[in-house]
């Protein structure tokens, strides 16, 4: 099949055109910029008097009105996490309510305005998850068997069950625990089953405490009569064996064991004071995230955008007038 053979004045004619569009292109092109120009020295004043007003406003939203982030590290007791949960939800939603009655007769808080919103996460802690826990390190091999081990730890079924949740909150301006961290805290342990809960839990863990001490105190009783034995024999020149089968060495581990549980329960009824315990409380961290703390920047750029747009669509308005009426 043979190619139908092209004109050479078709080609030059098909690159005359192609040339003129582009050089048309770039004439729109400087003829909007120059547009542009005159269109900035026309209107200079109203422009410098923007950026100064924008720049003026702009200074003082920065001044007086400052975002910072607040935190609290805290460690849900008693099967709480659920709970603790959806009381913070429940808070973010009046903050975007603008409830303030009920953020300040209920939870308590001080100055309501100030809050800018609150969430609460968990301190993604795999290790602390399993630590102790032969029943959580088989449920994460079981669960990763199906699915990424990373998906499996972010997943909201296991990261609730961590032992630490991060509460974070931002306010306008200053603030202090007496006016919103006590208050959060008050509210998200104003909860009278788990007080019951509490109660119960803290109670069965000094029984626990109190029967370990006897049986402690039993093994050494045991250990100082051995010891006398031992001794009076040594003293009558007899020989004693030791077995090695026999429960001395059990008896030893059991003791062990038992001064190291009750150090444990020592350590766990000091969280256990409250359903919800803070770990530790971050406050006032100034936020210049986005645009906060950016206003005189933004503003005079804003201003200045939508003077430009007006105009823009003020001329454009006339033209069209124009050929209305036409």
């Amino acid at each position: 099949m043979s190619a139908t053979p092209q004109n050479p004045d078709d080609q030059e004619l098909d690159l005359s055109q192609i040339s003129r569009k582009v050089g048309d292109f770039f004439e729109g092109i400087s003829n909007r910029f120059f547009k542009g120009i005159l269109f900035f020295k026309r209107n200079i004043v109203w422009i410098g008097t923007l950026f100064v007003i924008g720049a003026g406003l702009g200074f003082y939203l920065d001044k007086n009105t400052k975002i910072y982030d607040n935190q609290i590290i805290v460690s849900p007791n008693f099967g709480s996490t659920d709970d603790m949960y959806a009381k913070i939800e429940l808070i973010n939603a009046k903050i975007g309510e603008s409830d303030t009655i009920f953020l300040k007769n209920v939870v308590g808080i001080k100055e309501p305005k100030k809050l800018r919103g609150i969430e609460v996460s968990p301190i993604t802690d795999v290790y602390k998850f399993v630590e102790n826990k032969a029943q959580n390190f088989e449920l994460i091999k079981l669960m990763a068997e199906d699915g990424d081990i990373e998906k499996v730890i972010e997943e909201s079924i296991t990261s609730k069950n961590y032992p630490f949740h991060l509460i974070e909150f931002s306010t306008v301006n200053l603030t202090s625990n007496e006016a919103t961290v006590k208050p959060i805290l008050d509210y998200l342990n104003s909860s009278d089953y788990y007080k019951k809960i509490q109660n119960e839990f803290v109670n069965n863990v000094k029984v626990k405490m109190v029967e370990n001490d006897s049986v402690i105190g039993q093994i050494n009783g045991f250990l100082n009569t051995f010891n006398s034995t031992v001794n009076g024999s040594q003293k009558s020149d007899k020989l004693v064996y030791y077995n090695e089968n026999s429960q001395l060495d059990a008896v030893i581990k059991t003791k062990d064991n038992l001064v190291n549980e009750q150090g444990s329960h020592r350590l766990e009824l000091v969280s256990l004071d409250k359903i919800v315990k803070d770990k530790s409380v971050t406050l006032n961290v100034k936020n210049n995230k986005k645009m906060n703390g950016k206003m005189k920047i933004i503003l005079p750029f804003l201003f200045l955008f939508l003077f430009v747009s007006v105009n823009y669509f003020k001329s454009y308005y006339q033209k069209q007038l124009a050929k209305f009426n036409a």
